[in-house]
């Protein structure tokens, strides 16, 4: 087949798929996660129930699609700010502050949202989060590596534990109420991070 006939599918198939995940979810912040069913993802959608199944075999798939979309989407964000120009802990603390905020927006829009809650039970129980949290702490090593060998982070802890530092106390962004007390927690990580004198 010609080379534009298959970017032309390729084309036709992700927008299929992105118009679904975008449905699905919501319809799920409409309903409830169990009140949504296939028919209704393929109507909202404006395709036909088989070619939805030609795609996905139910409604929890077509879920954890859309969520490991929105953990990619984070991800490069998080890569486009630890590309910036700028001396490694400046880079560092950039990353680990967008961190820290997308955490806080996350957790935000799951206590605004009455199924929420739901939603998020069945998403951050699946396996499928594995690769993208290796991935996050790759990134926060390699960072912390460049820092350290700047003299600009400590050097008497291993760097993986420093990451796990970094990383566990930036989850407690998600239950923090606004995007200053954030900011101070992400400081305050900042400051376990130092040299020692």
């Amino acid at each position: 087949m010609p080379k534009l006939w298959n970017e032309t599918i390729e084309a036709h198939r992700r927008a299929v798929i992105d118009a679904t995940l975008d449905a699905a979810a919501q319809l799920v912040a409409e309903h409830g996660l169990r009140a949504v069913t296939m028919s209704q993802i393929a109507e909202r959608t404006g395709i036909g129930r088989a070619t939805l199944y030609k795609y996905f075999p139910d409604v929890d798939t077509i879920l954890h699609a859309w969520h490991e979309r929105q953990i990619d989407a984070h991800l490069e964000q998080l890569v486009a700010i630890r590309d910036q120009p700028g001396e490694p802990r400046e880079r560092l603390a950039a990353v680990l502050e967008a961190y820290a905020l997308i955490q806080h927006q996350r957790s935000h829009r799951h206590r605004h949202d009455p199924h929420g809650s739901e939603l998020a039970a069945l998403l951050h129980r699946g396996e499928h989060l594995a690769p993208a949290q290796q991935r996050l702490r790759t990134m926060v090593r390699q960072l912390l590596t460049e820092a350290a060998a700047a003299g600009e982070v400590r050097a008497d802890m291993a760097v993986e534990e420093l990451a796990g530092y970094c990383l566990h106390a930036l989850d407690a962004a998600g239950g923090l109420r606004s995007a200053a007390a954030v900011r101070r927690l992400v400081a305050l990580t900042l400051a376990g991070l130092r040299p020692p004198p």
